[in-house]
């Protein structure tokens, strides 16, 4: 099958000229980058080792997501940030699930994992993804650790039946929520997130909790009333 990686950047040239060269390119047939309009440079670093840059349309995490799927030709997808916080050496494993399963997800909650929590002192956010995990595997009996975190791989069809629509942060916990629905298999692989390697966090802690308790609402409201790609397509046609 073939790979695809997307690189997601957003004026984070420190953190990427950090990872780029951890980027494990061996192991994917692809890499797109999809870039949020950055002013630093990170254009053009990119463009100059050879990776393909494509310009969102829409900005927000979800939006990059959604636009670049469709840029890209891969069989099997995955994310990876360029802040410094996701670790690049985790691709390859994330990519080698995906041989018994839809999707696979670095969990920094798992035995072996760790969250970054520097800039996080009272804990706040690693409460809030503890407990949004708790809430999924209760909600729909599934059972994962992660349900938030953004590094993680996933096949093409499985991206085409969940329907993505989320335009921000929340993106990946739609995902990981839609699956469940759809008794999709997910594995985690733990993983220690790494600091922020300059950059800005442009979603606030307490923004991204009310955001999430939105989604978590819709979710339940919907149900399996959601639209996945693939109908849209055959619709279409």
């Amino acid at each position: 099958m073939r790979r695809s990686l997307i690189l997601l950047t957003r004026n984070e040239i420190e953190g990427l000229r950090t990872i780029f060269p951890k980027i494990p390119f061996k192991v994917v047939d692809e890499v797109l980058a999809i870039d949020g309009h950055s002013t630093d440079g990170c254009v053009e670093y990119l463009q100059d080792k050879g990776v393909r840059v494509v310009q969102q349309k829409k900005l927000g995490r979800g939006n990059a997501m959604i636009e670049a799927v469709e840029q890209c030709s891969g069989d099997t997808i995955a994310f990876l940030s360029s802040d410094g916080n996701e670790d690049p050496g985790a691709i390859p494993q994330l990519i080698d699930k995906l041989g018994h399963c839809d999707m696979a997800v670095a969990s920094r909650f798992m035995e072996e994992g760790r969250s970054d929590d520097s800039d996080d002192p009272l804990l706040i956010r690693r409460f809030g993804n503890r407990l949004f995990t708790s809430l999924v595997n209760l909600i729909w009996n599934t059972n994962v650790t992660d349900a938030t975190n953004g590094l993680r791989a996933i096949r093409r069809s499985a991206w085409n039946k969940l329907g993505i629509d989320s335009a921000y942060h929340e993106a990946e916990f739609q995902m990981t929520i839609r699956a469940a629905k759809l008794g999709m298999k997910i594995v985690e692989i733990p993983t220690v997130e790494g600091k922020r390697i300059g950059g800005k966090r442009y979603a606030s802690t307490w923004k991204m909790a009310w955001t999430f308790v939105k989604h978590l609402v819709r979710e339940i409201w919907i149900g399996g009333r959601f639209r996945s790609r693939t109908l849209a397509k055959e619709s279409w046609l």
